[in-house]
């Protein structure tokens, strides 16, 4: 799924910012056009010789400010210019230390986090960090009313310094995946001396961290970040990086070719990315693949006939080919996905691809024979997705051809597209039948992938959710046992038995079947020859530090 843009929001819902999300998932899927068919000139090897590396992107950012900085252009920057009580290894989602010198000690209740800070660290701007600093940093997260607040806003009740280098956290309700949150890039401590607290006020244009690089020059096509000569940890693999912002991505296509920049990343299209892994091969340049976090499904809704039926929904289920939508559609740059969490995380189970497989079209007969459906009497589903997504389109008329081929005209596919502003309004309100859409997780933790899909706090067997994550999502899918599902793993510590209720979440949706889980994103970075190290964090940021050429 690489069609997606840095340049807009990382699509996340809890459920009350559901007007939020549903514009840049918008924008996620309709900013970037369809990739131009160009020759460019053969491929050279850029040399500055300065030892400072040049990344291309087309993500626009639109803050530095990390407590308003909800998109991954904006994250990315924010990312690599700072530090966070945790982060991540590449390739892995395993919680690793940085700012923090321990994992949190967690009250016996599950509301009170105290965190150990690292000593000897200072700002940009030669301030020293401590845990008075810290507090401040998360308290003008939440209290600045930035994009992303609600991430911490919704969970933290309060936040202060018990010791010089101790922080203390108090959660408003039980969280196990909170440490998760603290390693969201824009929950990174700034300068005290640099920044304010108070609705609104950001410095977007600005940022003062304690990261491996600072700001040295802040331009509408380009960035300049210099190494920070008093950073505490290991130091930058290379002298400084220069970001150039390109406006489409046939321009950041054109400017790898030629060598104009060492590395590019987000976004280029899928048909772009084909191109380029060719290239890779013959030894023009590198293609570094990373396992993504964004996964894309299908949406049913249980409110409208004939998805009222669970036998419909399962025999959607069964018809889903998700080698054919990867081959087809992706062009290979995707993996099948049998769960609604991806496999990043080790509770991911494929129950989907045990029950219902790929391609099972005489199942799926069975089923709609079952639930009073015939060639006479068919069952008719509209599957509407947003417009200007080339991607989406081809996926919906695959499905539609599938089912038009092989099953005899028993379960009929309509395939309907609207201006994508009105599509996420509406979805919430119950309008659509069936929907094609993506998530781009909040925080790396199976709970981002379940509790905004599935929880509901108002609603009715009969009725359905009347108000919760999957009334706004569009399923409005409603189970008492999987509200308490997953409000136990929410309270559970033990990872094991976290596990274990995360399997009968998944147990539960493969049997109702409120969406259908399709693919799973990779992510792709190209490289010149002679630039080396590379990575990705699990979290899609691109990570300066370690490049070198």
């Amino acid at each position: 799924m690489t069609w997606f843009d840095s340049s807009i929001k990382k699509w996340g819902r809890i459920t009350k910012f559901c007007s939020l999300f549903c514009l840049c998932l918008f924008l996620v899927v309709s900013c970037s056009p369809r990739p131009q068919t160009t020759t460019p000139p053969s491929p050279v090897t850029t040399s500055t010789g300065d030892g400072r590396i040049t990344v291309g992107t087309t993500g626009k950012p639109r803050t530095l400010d990390p407590a308003d900085a909800y998109e991954l252009a904006s994250l990315g920057l924010v990312f690599n210019m700072s530090d966070r009580l945790y982060t991540y290894e590449p390739g892995s989602t395993e919680i690793k230390l940085q700012l923090a010198t321990a994992l949190p000690k967690v009250s016996q209740d599950g509301l009170t986090y105290t965190i150990p800070l690292r000593q000897g660290v200072v700002f940009h701007d030669g301030t020293p960090f401590d845990a008075e600093a810290m507090a401040f940093s998360i308290k003008r997260f939440i209290e600045n009313k930035g994009k992303p607040s609600f991430l911490l806003a919704d969970t933290v009740d309060s936040v202060k310094a018990t010791g010089k280098y101790e922080l203390t956290i108090k959660l408003k309700k039980p969280f196990a995946a909170f440490p998760a949150l603290l390693a969201f890039s824009g929950v990174c401590p700034v300068s005290p001396k640099a920044y304010e607290i108070g609705t609104g006020k950001f410095k977007p244009e600005t940022f003062v961290g304690t990261g491996p690089y600072k700001l040295a020059k802040y331009g509408t096509d380009s960035l300049r970040f210099d190494v920070f000569d008093k950073y505490w940890g290991e130091k930058p693999a290379n002298k400084g990086i220069n970001v150039q912002i390109q406006t489409s991505p046939v321009n950041l296509f054109n400017a790898f070719r030629t060598g104009a920049v060492d590395v590019a990343y987000l976004s280029l299209q899928p048909d772009q990315i084909r191109s380029l892994e060719e290239g890779s091969k013959k030894g023009d340049w590198q293609a570094i693949t990373a396992q993504g976090s964004v996964v894309s499904y299908l949406v049913l809704n249980r409110n409208q006939k004939p998805l009222d039926k669970p036998e419909v929904r399962q025999a959607i289920a069964s018809i889903i080919d998700r080698p054919l939508l990867n081959q087809r559609v992706l062009f290979g740059q995707a993996d099948p996905l049998y769960s609604m969490i991806p496999t990043t995380f080790n509770v991911s189970q494929p129950l989907f691809k045990d029950k219902y497989g790929d391609a099972n079209f005489e199942q799926a007969k069975k089923l709609l024979t079952a639930a009073g459906f015939s060639k006479e009497n068919p069952a008719k589903v509209q599957i509407w997705y947003p417009a200007s997504s080339p991607t989406r389109s081809l996926a919906a008329q695959t499905l539609k051809s599938l089912t038009d081929q092989k099953l005899e005209g028993v379960l009929q596919f309509e395939v309907t597209t609207v201006e994508g502003a009105t599509f996420f309004k509406e979805i919430s309100k119950g309008l659509y039948p069936a929907a094609l859409l993506d998530w781009y997780p909040d925080f790396l933790d199976p709970d981002n992938y379940v509790q905004p899909f599935l929880a509901c706090q108002k609603g009715s067997a009969a009725k359905g959710c009347e108000d919760g994550g999957s009334q706004t999502q569009g399923s409005f899918y409603y189970n008492e046992a999987v509200n308490k599902l997953i409000d136990q793993q929410r309270q559970e510590q033990n990872p094991e038995a976290r596990k274990k209720i995360f399997l009968d979440i998944q147990t539960q949706v493969t049997n109702d079947v409120p969406y259908v889980p399709l693919w799973q994103n990779k992510d792709f970075v190209f490289a010149q020859k002679g630039v080396s190290n590379v990575q990705l964090d699990p979290t899609q940021n691109l990570v300066y530090k370690s490049i070198k050429k």
